[in-house]
């Protein structure tokens, strides 16, 4: 290329550069914005960083609390009556039960006016100082320190006592949360696990279709609040109730209704001849049925359970989806209308057309939350009858089982299960938005 052509190519292909000031200025801002940003990035990178080292630890519930040794002590004789022999002794354990600690020194301070007469060999004193090295102590391990003094006059008539000062335990020990030893067998446990790809399924189909149901009755509770008639205020209020009522009230309701011996739901098929028994909605895994000569085990735990997640949270849907159809211009069902068209083509070629960027926003943002939900299946199943998701066996491996460590692994691929999703979805769903 000429420099002739390079001189003539229009001005708005070149990036127009910053002054002094505008440098200035950007600068600033980005001074002004770096606390928030760092303080963002801490609260969101630092436990998902805890997660991740934690997922790679051979950790048990109880390694939360490092190792330690525990002291307890007790005095024997009469403090009140002088030259009387007293006999101090301290109890002590290793609190773990796995590891042991190295080095543990025991120190402790005598009241005035006792005299030592026996100790621990193990114990030196420096005046009214003790100290007692009393090397490692084994995972689980007891130990016992005894120290025989005299109290003289002085001690007798200050009312002292040698349980006044604590004593300290020092001691070096290994703690699995912090050291460099790292392993895969969490994630190697939790893939090889028999039930593992069952609760991976079963978190799929409930958080797809829970979401969809969501997303899909809050569009026709939207399509009909659009709509102006005599109680619309009322009826806005009611559809909002299962949304603003507490978990665990309305799961409790859904409970009682549908119990299989005195809800009302079961009463009610009894009553119209449907069922000979109460259906166990909550308990059973599946039950048979046919349909166009197939027959198949249809879900029936976990299809109620999804029917909950979209009867709970289908509100929020609502609201999102009648603010935006509330601001599509009526020019366009104007022309619609004049063309002929029908009430079901005017939603389908205009309604969905404005909507879609709100109900791709409410569908990323309501799979990636059912994806995360816990609170409403342990309420309704605790994950049986194969309603388990993922997010409960991050509870039973973590808290049930004790096993830290798996139930961090689980987490970590519940993030990697919904950063894929992310990415997909900003990768070709945001491209098809924009």
């Amino acid at each position: 290329m000429s420099a002739t052509d390079s001189a003539a190519k229009p001005a708005s292909n070149r990036k127009p550069r910053q002054g002094p000031m505008a440098r200035r200025e950007a600068r600033l801002a980005a001074g002004m914005l770096a606390p928030t940003f760092f303080i963002v990035f801490a609260i969101v990178l630092i436990p998902l960083l805890a997660n991740f080292w934690i997922s790679a630890k051979p950790a048990q519930l109880a390694d939360l609390r490092p190792p330690t040794t525990a002291a307890s002590e007790r005095v024997r004789g009469d403090m009140d009556v002088p030259g009387s022999e007293l006999l101090i002794q301290y109890r002590l354990r290793n609190s773990s039960q796995k590891e042991e600690i190295r080095n543990v020194v025991l120190v402790d301070e005598l009241p005035p006016g006792l005299t030592v007469q026996s100790s621990d060999e193990r114990c030196s004193f420096d005046g009214p100082r003790i100290r007692c090295d009393l090397g490692t102590f084994d995972a689980g391990q007891r130990d016992e320190v005894e120290i025989s003094v005299i109290g003289d006059d002085v001690f007798a008539a200050a009312g002292l006592s040698p349980r006044d000062s604590e004593p300290i335990l020092t001691g070096e020990a290994t703690n699995v949360l912090t050291s460099t030893e790292f392993t895969f067998d969490n994630y190697i446990q939790i893939f090889e696990s028999r039930d593992f790809w069952n609760v991976v399924w079963v978190t799929i189909a409930y958080t797809v279709f829970g979401t969809l149901g969501a997303v899909v009755l809050g569009l026709f509770a939207a399509q009909l609040m659009n709509t102006a008639f005599a109680g619309r205020p009322i009826l806005r209020g009611l559809f909002l109730f299962p949304y603003v009522a507490p978990v665990i009230a309305v799961a409790f309701t859904w409970v009682v209704l549908l119990d299989p011996f005195s809800g009302t739901l079961n009463a009610l098929l009894k009553q119209m001849n449907i069922v000979d028994e109460g259906i166990n909605f909550f308990g059973q895994r599946s039950v048979e049925m046919s349909f166009l000569g197939l027959t198949f085990n249809f879900p029936l735990a976990l299809a109620t359970v999804i029917a909950f997640e979209a009867w709970r949270y289908f509100p929020l849907s609502l609201l999102f989806i009648l603010a935006r159809m509330q601001s599509i211009p009526s020019d366009l069902y104007e022309a619609a209308e004049v063309d002929g068209a029908t009430p079901l083509q005017q939603f389908r070629h205009v309604s969905l057309p404005q909507l879609f960027a709100i109900l791709s926003t409410l569908f990323l943002l309501r799979f990636i939350w059912t994806f995360n939900k816990f609170d409403d299946i342990f309420l309704l199943t605790g994950g049986a009858a194969g309603t388990r998701t993922l997010t409960v066996d991050v509870y039973e491996q973590g808290f049930a089982l004790a096993n830290l460590g798996a139930g961090a692994a689980v987490a970590v691929v519940i993030f990697i299960f919904l950063l894929i999703f992310a990415l997909s979805y900003f990768r070709y769903v945001h491209r098809e938005e924009g």
